[in-house]
Order: structure tokens, then C-alpha cells, then sequence
């Protein structure tokens, strides 16, 4: 299984995601899979810099991956990039490689979807962070 990124601040939780496609099991996503688990664990340790470099370098080898370009748009959303996040959804809602995906609260849903609801969170401003709300609004 892919990790993405584990676990997020506030409502965007639900967005965190472990990409499960059927190829997931193959070795094709041994190197892969350690950029990704890496992406994930410096998010999660507010690394949002670090993991967006880390995804880009990722997303580098793999273009049209709809969890990385889920979990970029993320990344840029709360490091308050929100053109190059709604880019990177957009990105994913238009992937020709759609992969079921498990939310963090252990939802499955297709990346389409998740895509759709990362663009609608977006527009709500639920991944902008205090600091950011507090200068924004």
C-alpha cells in the first residue's frame, strides 16, 4: 500500500488518504513508496516546503498520479498556494488513471471524487491554517 499523507490539521483530515491500486502490491512501487511515506511524515511534521518539493519530485516520474497530485494539492493548500492547489486537483479530477483510494477515516472512494471534495474544502478555505485565516480574513 502507498502511503500519502497520514494525517492533516482541523476538517481536511478526512482528505488524508493511502492510495490502494491494484498494482500497489507490485515492486514497481518500492522506490516510489519511500519518496511518498517521506512526503507524508514531513507534512505531517509541518514540513509543508519539504513535502511539496518531495511530491513534485515524485510527481516528476509519474505525471498523471492522481493520489500524488491529491496529496500536492493538499500540501499547497495549506502552505496557502491555493491557485497551485486547485491546479493540482484539477490535475487529478482530469487523470486518465483514477485509483481507489482509503481516507483517513478509512472511507474508500475513487481519486475523482476526493478530487472533487479537496476543490470544495478549497473553496471553504478548510485547509488555510490559523495564521493564514488571521491574515486573510
Amino acid at each position: 500500500m502507498r502511503f500519502i499523507i497520514p494525517a492533516l490539521t482541523g476538517v481536511a483530515t478526512s482528505l488524508a488518504v493511502a492510495a490502494a491500486p491494484a498494482l500497489a502490491q507490485s515492486d514497481q512501487w518500492g522506490d516510489s513508496m519511500n519518496t511518498v511515506g517521506l512526503a507524508a511524515q514531513t507534512l505531517a511534521d509541518g514540513e509543508t516546503t519539504r513535502a511539496i518539493a518531495l511530491l513534485k519530485a515524485e510527481l516528476a516520474q509519474d505525471p498523471d498520479d492522481p493520489a500524488l497530485l491529491i496529496n500536492l494539492g493538499i500540501a499547497q493548500a495549506q502552505a496557502g498556494m491555493e491557485e497551485q492547489a486547485r491546479a493540482s486537483f484539477n490535475s487529478a479530477l482530469a487523470s486518465r488513471n483514477p485509483v481507489e483510494l482509503a481516507t483517513a477515516n478509512g472511507r474508500l472512494t475513487d481519486s475523482r471524487s476526493l478530487a472533487r471534495q479537496a476543490i470544495v474544502m478549497l473553496d471553504r478555505g478548510e485547509f488555510r491554517s490559523t495564521s493564514q485565516l488571521t491574515l486573510r480574513d
